[in-house]
């Protein structure tokens, strides 16, 4: 009697098995790659960012080879950066610049890596200066101009050469400001050296950046405080020769 028991239970256990096999809840399973792309694509397109994703992943896992994947490969990077996902979108760059790099395409993938490495609003800009910025970490700017600054120098000529140029361009005033907030820092606190170097990297490093000027004139009053007056007084001449209208030229040619 048992026996037979078994036996009537063993057909419904197998059915119950193959009824919650994943293949059979997946909605996706029949599809082809074209098939599985295109709805992919549709997804990241209506800016359903979670499904997109999801339906990448799926292609490359059933289809890791040519074209298609490939594509999956490229604009998963951005589904990443919209749905909020930054690391592994920066990730994912450099995964498709690493097995991909003489793709058409690849200078996308340099692109996105900049993006997503710091995400240059006006948003998040005011609130990095509206915090105490000697708190602030500006390694992921560093690294953002770093990644732009690689797509210029390999396509000069891509269609995001122009944009990421103008980003540089923010981070490095951004930069600026940030070095020169710590050289006043420690000025205040009479740190003159630790002043002199972060003011002097400015003057070096961020030309035609607005903090010059003033970097100049901390390089000045430091040095003077240190007295190291030929060094103040070459700093000096840089600044009335460049910024005749800053303040510690004024003072200088009313003490002279």
């Amino acid at each position: 009697m048992l026996a037979r028991y078994l036996l009537l239970l063993l057909p419904l256990l197998l059915l119950s098995g193959c009824g919650s096999s994943p293949e059979a809840n997946d909605p996706t399973s029949g599809m082809t790659v074209e098939e599985l792309y295109e709805e992919a694509h549709s997804e990241l397109e209506n800016k359903n960012y979670e499904s997109a994703i999801n339906l990448y992943e799926r292609l490359e896992s059933r289809f890791p080879y040519g074209p298609y994947a490939e594509r999956a490969q490229l604009e998963i990077i951005y589904a990443y950066y919209k749905f909020g996902e930054t690391e592994t979108a920066i990730l994912s760059a450099d995964r498709f610049i690493k097995l991909h790099p003489n793709h058409q395409h690849v200078d996308y993938a340099y692109y996105m890596r900049g993006r997503s490495s710091f995400r240059l609003e006006p948003s998040l800009l005011n609130r990095w200066f509206d915090q105490d910025m000697t708190e602030r970490d500006p390694r992921p700017s560093r690294e953002a101009f770093r990644h732009f600054s690689e797509l210029v120098e390999k396509f000069p000529n891509s269609q995001y050469a122009e944009d990421a140029v103008a980003r540089m361009y923010a981070l490095r005033d951004a930069l600026a400001e940030y070095e020169m907030h710590i050289a006043r820092y420690y000025l205040k606190r009479g740190a003159l050296v630790a002043a002199v170097n972060r003011a002097k990297h400015v003057v070096e490093n961020y030309q035609q950046t607005a903090e010059v000027p003033e970097a100049l004139g901390i390089m000045v009053r430091a040095y003077r405080q240190l007295e190291m007056n030929d060094l103040a007084d070459d700093a000096l001449k840089v600044l009335e020769l460049n910024y005749p209208d800053h303040n510690e030229t004024k003072q200088a040619k009313a003490s002279s």
